[in-house]
C-alpha cells in the first residue's frame, strides 16, 4: 500500500476535501463565478457573447506516471483541434481503496499544474474511493470557447493533410514512463530520458493556435495513433486520402523501438501531433508560422475523390500490446 492518509471506501470526507480544492484550481479566472466547494452541486461561469462553447471528455486508462498530466493534455487537445481555447475542467477521479488520500492530491497536483500552464481553471468534479477497481480511473472533461467552426465538410478534394511533430508522441512517453525495463535493453539511460521529456510536447495548443484561421479541419489523433486518427476524418467526409508514407516524421528512438518490439508506429497513440487539412494556397503559410515557432511540420497527403477510405485502415492500438509484455 502507498505511504499516507487512508479512508474508507466512498466520497471523501469534506474536512479532508476542502483543503485539496483551495490549493489544486488551476488557473484562476475572473469569469469563474462558482467553482470547485463542498455543498456546490454545479460550476458558474460567465459566458462572452459571440463565442461557440466547446466540449468534450475523455479518460486516461493506459498510464500512470505522469497521468495528471495527460489527462489535461488530451481534453485540452480535443478543444485546441476544434479551433478554441480550452478554458475550464472538471476532473473525476475514482481510485483503488489500496490507494490513498496522498494519491489523490499527487494526481491532482499534476492536473493543478498543467491546467495553470495553459490557462485552465480545474471548477469541479468528484473524488472517492472504490474497491471494486485495481487501478485509479481518471476522467477530464474539457470546456473551451472559439470564434470559428471547423467542420469536416468543409474538406475538398485537393486539399493537403500536414501533420506536426512525429509519430507515436503519446505512446512512447507512456512507455518510457511505465514501462521503463521494457526499455531499458533497448535504449539507453540518455534515450529514455530523453523520450521521458517529450512529455513536454503533448500540448497541440501552440500550433492549433497558428492553424485555426487557415486549417478547414484539425485531429487530436488519440488511439489508433495518426493512422486511426487520419481514418476518422476521412469518415467524415465523402472523400478518400492518398498518403505518402515515406514523409510521416518518425523520431529514430520511435523507430528502434519499434523494430525491436515489433510494433507499427503509425498505430500508436499519438496525442500531441497534430493533423490538419489545409487548401493548398495556405499550406506555405501554415508551414513558415510552425517553423517559425520551431515546431516540425510534414505534408504527408491529400484529399481526393481516389484512394483509401476509412473501411481500408485497421482498427487497432499498439499500447496496449505493449503494456501487456
Amino acid at each position: 500500500m502507498t505511504k499516507g492518509f487512508s479512508i474508507s471506501v466512498g466520497k471523501v470526507p469534506p474536512h479532508l476535501l476542502q483543503p485539496l480544492l483551495k490549493g489544486l484550481r488551476g488557473l484562476h479566472r475572473d469569469e469563474v463565478l462558482v467553482g470547485p466547494q463542498i455543498g456546490e452541486d454545479a460550476a458558474v461561469v460567465g459566458w462572452p457573447a459571440g463565442a461557440f462553447l466547446m466540449a468534450t471528455s475523455d479518460p486516461i486508462v493506459g498510464a500512470v506516471k505522469g497521468a495528471g498530466n495527460l489527462l489535461v493534455n488530451v481534453n485540452a487537445n480535443d478543444i485546441a483541434s476544434k479551433g478554441g481555447d480550452p478554458a475550464y475542467m472538471l476532473v473525476v477521479l475514482i481510485l483503488p481503496a489500496t490507494m490513498t488520500l496522498d494519491d489523490a492530491t499527487s494526481l491532482m497536483k499534476e492536473v493543478n499544474e498543467e491546467a495553470k500552464k495553459i490557462g485552465v481553471a480545474v471548477i469541479g468534479g468528484h473524488t472517492e474511493f472504490s474497491d471494486r477497481y485495481e487501478h485509479p480511473i481518471m476522467v477530464g472533461t474539457m470546456l473551451g470557447m472559439g470564434y470559428r467552426v471547423l467542420r469536416a465538410s468543409s474538406i475538398r478534394p485537393g486539399d493537403v493533410l500536414l501533420l506536426t511533430k512525429h509519430v507515436g508522441l503519446e505512446g512512447m512517453t507512456i512507455l518510457a514512463n511505465d514501462r521503463e525495463d521494457l526499455l531499458a535493453d533497448l535504449l539507453s539511460p540518455y534515450e529514455i530520458e530523453e523520450v521521458k521529456g517529450w512529455a513536454s510536447m503533448l500540448s497541440v495548443l501552440p500550433e492549433a493556435r497558428l492553424l485555426r484561421d487557415l486549417a478547414a479541419f484539425m485531429h487530436d489523433p488519440t488511439e489508433g495513433g495518426v493512422m486511426g486518427g487520419i481514418s476518422e476524418i476521412v469518415s467524415l467526409t465523402s472523400l478518400k486520402v492518398k498518403l505518402n508514407t515515406d514523409t510521416f516524421p518518425l523520431h529514430p528512438i520511435t523507430k528502434k523501438v519499434s523494430l525491436a518490439l515489433g510494433f507499427d508506429p503509425l498505430y500508436l497513440i499519438s496525442s500531441g501531433v497534430l493533423l490538419a487539412v489545409l487548401s493548398p494556397d495556405k499550406v506555405e503559410i501554415a508551414e513558415e508560422r510552425l517553423r517559425k515557432a520551431g515546431i516540425r511540420c510534414s505534408v504527408v497527403g491529400s484529399f481526393e475523390c481516389e484512394g483509401l477510405g476509412a473501411q481500408d485502415f485497421m482498427a487497432k492500438e499498439e499500447l496496449w500490446r505493449m503494456l501487456s509484455l
